[in-house]
């Protein structure tokens, strides 16, 4: 398969998985094993077309966000809400770094993520049946308690397949926040979440950065940032309507369809 159509592909599926708890990860690295690329540059690419999903989310929420800027010397609540993002944002900061070389080298592996989508997909069956009764509905109103609570769950997304978006949308149901603020918050936290990830690993892989691979990663980064913008407008009222089930058996069923392809040897 010809480069650029790989990186087409690669770059669709990031901004089609980014959002939603299904681990935009875990289908990057089964669709690039599934594909047949095998060079290490390819793990650099996935997390850097990340980027282009995320700028998805400050293209849609543009205003939103300028409003929190430049009314944070005068406004407590956006102040607050800027806080609470940064206090969500600071444990994956902190052992993301830490634990970096041991994510890429040993948990980029198709069987763990297989493991996780799985696992992941039972646990959000369980919250939709038992999570508290929601007392939080405004996604830029969090507490910085509530805040911590769902940054701690997202250190979970350490592990390829768990899901980034998917963690944090478990934690907020665990601390009783409505699926649509939990969904909304998690878009805004992937934001510092997803620049630090690509911030890291520019500067760690900048001696490969050629001509060419720079090509790839631009094709990557906008495919992934149209689809990824289709995907934040769509998934609230989808959540709202339908809740997080179909995902959680659109997991279970990638999953095991990505097992049985690992133990046949296809993978």
């Amino acid at each position: 398969m010809a480069d650029w159509l790989a990186a087409i592909i690669l770059g669709l599926v990031e901004g089609l998985t980014e959002f939603i708890p299904v681990s935009s990860t875990g289908h990057l690295l089964l669709a690039k094993a599934m594909l047949g690329l095998t060079d290490p540059s390819w793990d650099t690419f996935i997390v850097m077309i990340q980027l282009g999903a995320i700028l998805a989310v400050v293209a849609l929420y543009f205003a939103r966000l300028w409003k929190v800027l430049i009314t944070l010397p005068t406004d407590p609540a956006s102040r607050g809400f800027a806080l609470a993002v940064l206090v969500a944002f600071l444990p994956a900061a902190f052992v993301g770094l830490a634990l970096h070389d041991f994510i890429k080298q040993v948990l980029f592996n198709p069987t763990i993520v297989c493991v996780s989508l799985v696992i992941g997909g039972f646990a959000l069956i369980a919250l939709e049946r038992w999570a508290p009764k929601p007392r939080l509905h405004d996604s830029m109103a969090f507490s910085l308690k509530t805040a911590l609570g769902v940054g701690l769950f997202q250190c979970l997304a350490i592990i390829p397949g768990v899901s980034r978006s998917g963690a944090t949308i478990a934690g907020g149901l665990v601390l009783g926040v409505d699926k649509r603020a939990a969904a909304e918050f998690s878009f805004f936290l992937a934001i510092p979440t997803m620049v630090g990830a690509f911030a890291l690993d520019f500067w760690e892989s900048r001696d490969m950065l050629t001509g060419d691979f720079l090509g790839l990663i631009a094709i990557g980064f906008v495919v992934s940032f149209i689809s990824g913008a289709v995907i934040v407008k769509t998934m609230l009222d989808f959540v709202a309507r339908h809740g997080f089930t179909p995902f959680a058996w659109w997991r279970i069923v990638v999953g095991v369809v990505g097992l049985g392809l690992i133990w046949g040897g296809v993978v």
